[in-house]
């Protein structure tokens, strides 16, 4: 069956040290794109009032994927899930210290893992829903053989686990992520990675303008078209 990454694909609202989602959003109105990603992982708790308040004035209806940020509150999810139809949160290695204060909630929870070599004890992805894996991170922790890498590549006949994505760009020179994107060749390595990773939630999380997303979706459509549903 021929996949649609037109639809898979989502549109990035993202912050940059708490700035720049205002400026994306009236793009997103724009527009008039109604499903996106939403990070706020760089949004401090004290300016996500704001953030909601503009969210539900805009064109928006539905949020498929949320990166939380530790202080999130359980509250701020069932409020997320509720208006948004939010299904995917993503959290990093160290909030499974507060799964405790997301009960009941965490089988919507989703492990962005790092590329540092290091996997903290607290780690159990069977506690939570799966992973998000983040495009680049997978290819920065391949080339190193990381204990990230093995952690993920252990569960990955385990299908469940692997229904997002956060996708950046990669830089083979310093093998790292890269979040301002200047070059499509910065979406190459995307060409090398293993088919299992890839979930059917794909979101843009880029600092990059909404108008420059929408470049950038055209061309990563047209590769991961090439990619997955090429004829034989």
């Amino acid at each position: 069956m021929k996949i649609n990454f037109g639809d898979r694909i989502l549109f990035g609202l993202t912050a940059k040290k708490g700035k720049g989602w205002e400026r994306k959003l009236r793009e997103i109105n724009k527009y008039k794109i109604k499903k996106i990603a939403l990070f706020i992982e760089e949004i401090p708790l004290e300016k996500r009032p704001k953030l909601y308040k503009e969210l539900s004035k805009s064109c928006v209806t539905e949020i498929p994927l949320v990166h939380i940020r530790s202080d999130s509150s359980r509250e701020e999810i069932l409020y997320l899930k509720k208006k948004y139809k939010t299904k995917i949160f993503t959290i990093h290695e160290r909030d499974f210290s507060r799964l405790n204060s997301w009960k009941g909630l965490c089988k919507y929870l989703y492990l962005e893992m790092n590329y540092d070599n290091f996997v903290d004890k607290i780690v159990d992805v069977r506690k939570i829903g799966g992973f998000c894996i983040d495009l680049s991170h997978f290819k920065a922790s391949e080339e190193g053989w990381t204990a990230d890498f093995e952690y993920v590549l252990k569960q990955r006949k385990i299908r469940k686990y692997f229904k997002s994505n956060h996708l950046n760009g990669y830089s083979y020179n310093k093998n790292c992520d890269i979040h301002l994107i200047k070059s499509l060749k910065d979406f190459e390595y995307l060409k090398t990675l293993p088919v299992f990773i890839f979930g059917e939630v794909i979101s843009l999380e880029m600092y990059n303008s909404i108008s420059q997303q929408m470049e950038y979706k055209k061309y990563l459509v047209k590769l991961l078209d090439e990619r997955f549903n090429q004829k034989n």
